[in-house]
């Protein structure tokens, strides 16, 4: 029996499916109280109804770059774990990333499931989820104090504690990647020969563009219903362009 058969094995199916139910019946509880609360507050049905409508059809788009990084996990990893790592608190950016510098420090180098062993498997789910799970203990014992400091504190820009911070994040991370796309392709002696692998650089230019489009879109024409599909969309376009690359490449 592979590895890949192991992790797609009924009882992990089971045990991930099971998760995922309970955390789906509590959505469907808190559905339930929200619209039993929204009664009770006088509120009107029918714009209710439409604010429901309204968030299913755009929770559907998004929700493909969920199902692209299930696809991109499962074949070293298996169906069941990124099913429920991206289903209950992951997120695809971190799922990757964690994974992958997980198979880093147990010898395998890349993720791949020619490479995985059970104890690699398990050394990577663990790191998945000791490193995710600290948002939920920390809430637990801060999260009041956190809140107040967001709708409290403000910075000399005028926007709160929480936007700055989300800002830094982002922006340190988009600079860990590009850093980590740009020594590849220089260590590949591609700085004057373009002989190292510059496709990383490419899609990720290609994903900047089409992410400025939506933003555009949503900002200066005023059309902010784009801006729900602009993960899903600039992950769509930027595996095509890899795609496009590599074809061309070869």
């Amino acid at each position: 029996m592979t590895i890949l058969s192991q992790l797609n094995a009924p009882p992990i199916y089971l045990i991930c499916g099971g998760i995922i139910a309970f955390v789906a019946i509590l959505c469907v509880i808190f559905l339930i109280r929200a619209w039993r609360a929204g009664i009770a507050l006088g509120m009107d049905r029918t714009k209710m109804k439409r604010a429901i409508t309204a968030s299913a059809t755009f929770s559907l788009l998004p929700s493909v770059g969920i199902l692209l990084g299930v696809i991109a996990l499962s074949g070293s990893l298996g169906i069941p774990w990124p099913w429920l790592r991206l289903s209950v608190i992951g997120a695809l950016h971190y799922e990757t990333q964690v994974a992958q510098a997980a198979a880093e420090q147990v010898g395998m180098g890349t993720l791949s499931a020619a490479k995985m062993t059970p104890g690699s498997f398990a050394t990577i789910a663990l790191l998945m989820s000791i490193c995710i799970m600290w948002g939920m203990v920390l809430s637990i014992f801060f999260n009041k104090k956190y809140t107040q400091k967001l709708t409290v504190k403000e910075n000399k820009a005028g926007g709160g504690f929480g936007d700055v911070a989300m800002t830094a994040m982002f922006i340190g991370l988009v600079s860990a990647y590009m850093g980590s796309y740009i020594g590849g392709f220089v260590s590949g002696n591609g700085l004057f020969t373009f002989s190292g692998d510059w496709t990383p650089i490419a899609v990720a230019a290609v994903s900047a563009l089409v992410m400025a489009m939506f933003v555009y879109l949503a900002e200066r024409k005023k059309k902010a219903w784009v801006e729900s599909f602009s993960v899903a969309g600039s992950m769509i376009v930027g595996m095509a362009a890899a795609v496009v690359i590599g074809l061309l490449v070869k």
